[in-house]
């Protein structure tokens, strides 16, 4: 490397770091396949922020380029890697206690509801259906069913159906959300008068956001499953869970 051509590099780098380019950076000359490699780039770069965004995008591209690896999907935000390999349900991340789904897009594990009824998502402002997967308008396969003047009475059965279960599902969403507020309030005061015997109200808080997460799923899975056999057991246990939840 010539003397005159550092400062070309180190615009050059720079810039496709910046950009978040830098991953398959190669040589700047068109008939060059050559990539840089990490010692060259650390020796021609001098900022230590844009070598920190260079060692980010390796570790990026690294995760994206194996299977078994992924990010932590909790949506307040953690840099967790988590290894898919081993992981069923109810492994939380090591970090932030969150636990993630691998087997759909949905951020969050939803058990007992499965992958391919989070798929089908209902805005609750306009009622729009939609595909979690690739966000494009969700339609039955006859267009007009609901408009078909013989299943009206069906149609209105299964609107208030879906109502019914939207609003039981909604619930426990915000009552989870109290839970993890409270629980955030009980910490705060439990860190500043050293109270042990507050341990036991975070424990509660802590098992209330678990049992509301699965009531709230619960909903999802119900509205889905026809079964009446097997409801009639997943019905008596949800509601069960909510008796005892609600007492606690």
């Amino acid at each position: 490397l010539l003397p005159s051509s550092q400062p070309c590099w180190s615009e050059y780098l720079t810039t496709r770091i910046e950009q978040n380019m830098v991953v398959n950076c190669t040589c700047p000359i068109s008939e060059c396949h050559a990539q840089p490699t990490t010692a060259f780039i650390c020796s021609i770069v001098s900022s230590e922020e844009i070598i920190a965004k260079y060692e980010k995008a390796i570790l990026r591209g690294y995760v994206e380029c194996c299977s078994n690896l992924t990010w932590c999907t909790n949506p307040q935000g953690c840099d967790q890697i988590l290894l898919k390999d081993g992981l069923g349900y109810g492994a939380a991340c090591s970090k932030c206690s969150w636990i993630s789904c691998f087997n759909c897009n949905f951020p969050e594990a939803h058990y007992p509801a499965s992958c391919s009824h989070m798929s089908h998502m209902t805005c609750a402002k306009c009622n729009h259906g939609f595909c979690w997967r690739c966000l494009k308008p969700w339609r039955p396969t006859h267009k007009d069913y609901y408009n078909c003047s013989a299943m009206v009475s069906k149609a209105a059965w299964q609107e208030k159906r879906f109502q019914d279960y939207n609003e039981r599902c909604t619930f426990h969403h915000h009552a989870r959300e109290f839970a993890m507020s409270l629980r955030n309030r009980v910490s705060s005061i439990s860190e500043m008068t050293k109270i042990r015997t507050l341990t036991f109200v975070l424990d509660a808080c802590k098992v209330l956001e678990q049992a509301r997460k699965v009531l709230a799923y619960s909903c999802i899975y119900s509205y889905y499953n026809q079964d009446t056999e097997s409801m009639d057991i997943v019905e008596q246990q949800t509601e069960s869970l909510e008796l005892h939840t609600n007492a606690l």
